[in-house]
């Protein structure tokens, strides 16, 4: 009976260790299939990250937009080339590559350089690329589509304007772009200038040099400045009593869901970062750095990164006494709503996205009891239900807003595919997004590339038409300037001086001829340094410069250029 037990039990042991073997064995080949899958899953997660931060703002898998849609793209390319193109495209360009050479020849811009990105990061962007695949369906132009919809090139004229160097901001990067500097303004009361970068810090200029004033990473714990495309810290504006209450507006980004929204949407629309309006109150407003305490005023949800709160100011010529004195008012993009397909977002009056807002950040009568609606805004007794903040609406993205002297409010857009465009904005005014690009009709269920003529019945819509407006055969983004009010380049009077974001070229307009609906022309300057002809992108030596305009209390214009940090003055 013993003997009978013992084999029992050697023949069970024997059972339980080749079980215990090929369990370990399965174990093993799915935790390496499991460790595949990881790594997979992690390299596709990062690819995604670097496709917000580098490339969304000119791509997508949908349609065509300043560059090709990329479905489809790292199956019909080799791997190779991918990443050849995405390091240098210009050195791919010279080389003679006949794909690439065709790409610049349809989309008319050349693609800046990435060196900053390792062989891994370009591994992990084609790893979230192979995710999408080519188009069942693939967008197609419409036949009835205007193809140029501005034939006429913008000449060049003989306006010269030398550039003086004025500081050059510290980098907030080691790598391209140095800086992301966006926004120069003044105090009021004393003429002193700011200047912003994305990457969280506000600068004071002391006899032009740079010292840190503000710094949002430090002082907003949630504050983010990715995945770039305007993230970050949005805009800064000084009330125009700033020397007596020490009152400071900022905008800035923060997480997805980090708190509850005052302006949200369905939750099935996805939710990427969160924008929120800040007012600061110094405690001595004249201190060469901020101290001080800051109350949330409102926070809204967007759906992609791009095309939030990049621009909010007062109105410079109002007065203590006058109705407009004291209204902030709030540039707010769509957040790429419409090309993600959701229209209504930016066409419904009743919601926040593709509008300029005016507040009171003095009162207390809106929803949420932080600020005040002003008594004369345009929609504060509409019974539709339209936003009573609401000031202006259709817009993508009203990056930057202004005055002329005479009291005209100016406002540019950033087009989608096809129109850049300078707006005279009047209160409740509809400028047409996304149902029109410029002076052109789009169709936001088909190609949104495609423009079409106005019907004849399209008067009885009353959209405002812009005062000026040029292609993307001339540039990509409009880079908003002034309305010259200064006096010491007696040859930019009358004029409103603006450019182009991507191809940094200088443009103006005579406000005379500004009419809505019937653009002015729109004519070419350029900048001499050291007494020599040099554009932006020699003076910064880099393809990508970054484009923008500020304006001291003078009203004397600076360009700046994001790439390097460089900050000049237009001078006679």
């Amino acid at each position: 009976m013993l003997s009978i037990d013992l084999n029992m039990i050697k023949i069970f042991l024997a059972a339980l260790f080749f079980s215990f073997v090929c369990v370990l064995n399965s174990c093993g080949n799915n935790a390496a299939g499991d460790r595949e899958a990881v790594v997979d899953s992690v390299a596709v997660e990062k690819g995604e990250k670097l496709f917000a931060q580098q490339c969304s703002s000119c791509h997508n898998f949908n349609q065509d937009a300043i560059g090709p849609q990329l479905s489809g793209v790292a199956s019909s390319e080799k791997t190779s080339w991918i990443h050849d193109f995405i390091k240098n495209p210009k050195a791919l360009i010279e080389s003679g590559d006949a794909h690439a050479v065709a790409l610049v020849a349809k989309y008319h811009a050349v693609m800046p350089s990435f060196p900053s990105l390792s062989e891994q990061d370009l591994s992990d962007l084609t790893a979230y690329l192979k995710t999408k695949k080519p188009l069942a369906k693939p967008v197609t132009d419409d036949p009835s589509a205007i193809k140029n919809p501005i034939p006429a090139k913008i000449a060049l004229s003989g306006l010269i304007l030398s550039l003086e160097p004025v500081t050059r901001i510290p980098p907030s990067s080691k790598e391209s772009p140095l800086t992301r500097i966006n926004k120069l303004d003044f105090e009021p009361a004393s003429g002193q200038l700011y200047v912003m970068d994305l990457r969280g810090k506000l600068y004071r200029l002391n006899a032009n040099k740079p010292t840190v004033y503000l710094d949002l990473n430090t002082e907003v714990k949630a504050f983010i400045h990715e995945p770039g495309l305007g993230t970050g810290f949005g805009s800064f504006a000084f009330h125009p009593d700033f020397q007596h209450n020490g009152l400071l507006y900022t905008t800035h980004t923060e997480p997805a869901n980090t708190k509850p929204a005052d302006f949200t949407y369905e939750d099935s629309i996805r939710k990427t970062v969160q924008w929120v309006l800040t007012e600061w109150t110094c405690t001595v407003p004249g201190a060469t750095t901020f101290t001080g305490s800051s109350r949330e005023l409102f926070r809204l949800d967007m759906v992609e990164g791009m095309h939030g709160i990049q621009e909010i100011t007062f109105n410079p010529t109002a007065r203590k006494g006058d109705v407009d004195y004291g209204n902030l008012y709030i540039g707010i993009g769509d957040g790429a709503a419409a090309e993600k397909g959701y229209p209504f977002l930016a066409a419904e009056k009743n919601r926040v996205w593709g509008k300029i807002l005016r507040i009171d950040p003095l009162k207390k009568n809106s929803k949420n009891g932080k600020y005040g609606i002003p008594a004369d805004n345009p929609f504060v007794t509409n019974a539709a239900g339209a936003l009573p903040e609401l000031y202006s609406c259709g817009f993508r993205n009203p990056n930057r807003i202004n005055w002329t002297s005479s009291g005209k409010m100016l406002t540019t857009n950033i087009g989608h595919g096809n129109i850049e465009a300078l707006y005279e904005v009047k209160p409740g005014s509809d400028q047409g997004w996304p149902y029109r690009e410029g002076n052109f009709e789009i169709r936001t269920s088909g190609n949104m590339n495609n423009v079409f003529a106005l019907s004849s019945s399209d008067s009885a819509l009353h959209y405002n038409y812009p005062i000026a407006e040029y292609d993307h055969d001339e540039g990509k983004a409009i880079a908003g300037g002034y309305a010259y009010s200064g006096t010491r380049v007696t040859a930019l009077k009358g004029k409103y001086i603006f450019g182009d974001i991507v191809s940094a070229r200088l443009f103006y307009i005579d406000l005379s001829e500004a009419r809505p609906g019937e653009p002015a022309l729109v004519h070419e300057w350029q900048t001499r340094f050291n007494g020599q002809l040099k554009t932006l992108h020699e003076l910064c030596r880099n393809d990508r410069v970054d484009l923008r305009f500020g304006q001291d209390k003078q009203g004397e214009i600076y360009i700046f250029t994001k790439s390097d940090g460089m900050i000049y003055k237009l001078v006679p």
